[in-house]
């Protein structure tokens, strides 16, 4: 079954804008990404600097690190 030239004009039509609308999407996606990345990089360095911390909080204690047990299990 061939189209006609309207068929033809609206099918190339869907075509261009579905292939922009993917390519949008792919940029959003990539940029939710990269923010997700960054934070969860932030997260990560406060956690390291509380676990630096609670460390020298118990070495001025005296007192055995269970963190660093539980890491090492």
């Amino acid at each position: 079954m061939s189209l006609n030239e309207e068929q033809r004009k609206f099918y190339e039509n869907t075509l261009k804008v579905t292939k922009k609308e993917i390519s949008d999407l792919e940029a959003n996606i990539q940029e939710e990404l990269a923010k997700v990345k960054e934070r969860l990089a932030e997260l990560q360095n406060a956690q390291k600097a509380a676990r630096q911390m609670y460390a020298a909080a118990c070495l001025r204690l005296g007192i055995q690190n269970d963190l660093e047990e539980a890491e090492e299990s």
